[in-house]
């Protein structure tokens, strides 16, 4: 479950945020995609990225299947998001993404996740604000490190990390 603020409210762009992080938490490709409107667009990161190298983003439901088999299929999403702003039919959802690559390093993605929904409440755009050189890699080693110096101190409260 995404870890979110206590002010985000029913909205129904908001809404459409948690269906979306809800399902890719839970790998739910084809539940995922359904959020979608046909003329959708996702641009994430906005502009040219590996995932995008013209940085137009990717339009309609193959586009973004496809999208989401490279990018995010194969690894896990955890979100927690701190701040969440609606206006009109959008939101702007400020936080961090974590994605457990296949090998198990993790990477964190600070920044702002916009969605737009159209009246019927299908997301028509969602758009990423990050900056690759941002980005916080965390290998399975840290993890481990993290682990065993969270073990020693509840046996030893005196040691520390």
């Amino acid at each position: 479950m995404p870890q979110l603020p206590e002010t985000f409210t029913p909205h129904p762009a908001r809404d459409a945020s948690l269906r979306s992080m809800l399902a890719v938490e839970a790998g739910d490709r084809d539940g995922w995609l359904a959020l979608f409107a046909e003329d959708a667009v996702v641009e994430d990161p906005i502009g040219p990225s590996m995932f995008d190298p013209d940085g137009h983003g990717h339009h309609g439901h193959d586009a973004i299947g496809a999208f989401y088999d490279s990018v995010i299929g194969a690894n896990t999403v955890r979100f927690n998001i701190k701040e969440s702003w609606a206006a009109g039919n959008e939101v702007a959802n400020v936080g961090r993404i974590s994605t457990t690559l296949e090998g198990g390093t993790t990477v964190h993605t600070d920044g702002v996740f916009t969605y737009r929904v159209n009246d019927e409440g299908f997301v028509v755009a969602l758009r990423a604000f990050w900056e690759m050189d941002r980005l916080e890699f965390e290998s399975p080693r840290d993890t481990a490190d993290q682990r065993d110096a969270a073990d020693r101190s509840a046996h030893d409260p005196s040691e520390t990390a």
